[in-house]
């Protein structure tokens, strides 16, 4: 079963950045929509029982609910689900004016 987990790390603060709305979509469809938790976790990016299958998925953060006066409002993160790999981990590193992101394990 393919899953699905992100982590918002706020690098200005050397902190996670909790709150944060986050949406999982494939195409312009919406597959779910949660908050990161207080250690800026969002774990349950998938309901329980579902998998990813192949495809280009878009992860969206609204990353103004933590930088109300930050560069920008959203950020988007767009990435190809493989056939046979078991687990994507899509952190993001934030500040008030810059973002990064890696695959993570």
């Amino acid at each position: 079963m393919k899953r699905l987990s992100t982590h918002i790390l706020d690098t200005s603060r050397g902190k996670p950045a909790g709150g944060v709305p986050v949406q999982l979509y494939q195409a312009d469809r919406l597959i779910s929509s949660h908050t990161t938790d207080a250690d800026g976790r969002c774990q349950n990016l998938l309901a329980e029982g579902t998998s990813l299958d192949p495809g280009v998925y878009r992860i969206v953060f609204e990353v103004t609910a933590h930088f109300p006066d930050g560069l920008y409002p959203e950020i988007a993160i767009s990435f190809k689900v493989s056939e046979g790999a078991a687990h994507y981990h899509i952190p993001l590193l934030i500040s008030p004016f810059g973002y990064t992101t890696y695959r993570g394990s």
